[in-house]
């Protein structure tokens, strides 16, 4: 977990939420001396669907420790709920789509010899399940916007494990990518700076030793992009 700002002395610079692929983030930041309060509250499966509620006093996870590590950034910052930020929010929310692209998820949607159905990755239906699974994080996503929030969504690293479709996770990140778009979410992609010709994470953006995750490299990478965007 990285809460840096019992450490600093200068204003954060953002607010950062996410799950486990916020860690390089939260790393990359402390380590280039930038302000920020936050960093991962959970994993990537917690913050799909059913994960909030928004009430008379705010917003509220679902998950009482989760819900606590969230108080306390906000604490950190001197506020009570997100309409009090006056900095920037950055999340990993509904952008850990190896969930989404789990294999056995999709066989229905294959035909005899295991391809999917023309068009089928590209299509309304395909667009409606994968938001469907990620409707809070949507959901999440519209509500900070629509309370005035700057809000970034970053991009997740480029590895598929094995028990996801690549084909599925390349389409489903592109599908939540687009609803974001729309919500009016600014999107930090780094695809065409860490990947090689296939698509998939270059090793020098990966952590060791883990199939999911981005390293330090790849954390300052996108720490450099909230910079260059003026957090």
């Amino acid at each position: 977990m990285t809460t840096p700002s019992s450490t600093i002395t200068t204003p954060a610079r953002f607010l950062l939420l996410g799950d486990s692929h916020a860690g390089p983030i939260g790393r990359a930041a402390k380590a280039g001396g930038v302000p920020f309060v936050g960093g991962p509250i959970g994993s990537g499966r917690d913050f799909n669907a059913g994960f909030f509620d928004v009430r008379d006093d705010g917003l509220v996870f679902r998950d009482a420790k989760v819900d606590g590590l969230y108080r306390g950034f906000l604490a950190d910052l001197a506020v009570t709920d997100v309409d009090q930020l006056t900095i920037p929010l950055v999340s990993t929310f509904g952008l850990s789509a190896h969930f989404f692209a789990t294999t056995e998820n999709w066989h229905v949607y294959r035909d005899g010899d295991g391809r999917f159905l023309p068009g089928f990755l590209a299509s309304r239906l395909f667009d409606d399940i994968v938001c469907a699974m990620a409707r809070d994080a949507l959901a999440f996503y519209r509500h900070t916007v629509d309370l005035g929030l700057r809000v970034l969504a970053v991009m997740p690293p480029q590895r598929v494990p094995g028990m996801s479709d690549p084909m599925v996770f390349m389409a489903a990140q592109e599908t939540i990518r687009r609803a974001l778009v729309v919500l009016g979410v600014e999107i930090v992609d780094l695809r065409a700076r860490v990947t090689d010709a296939t698509g998939q994470q270059r090793a020098a953006f990966c952590e060791p030793h883990d199939p999911i995750h981005g390293n330090l490299a790849f954390g300052r990478l996108i720490v450099a992009d909230l910079l260059a965007r003026g957090l």
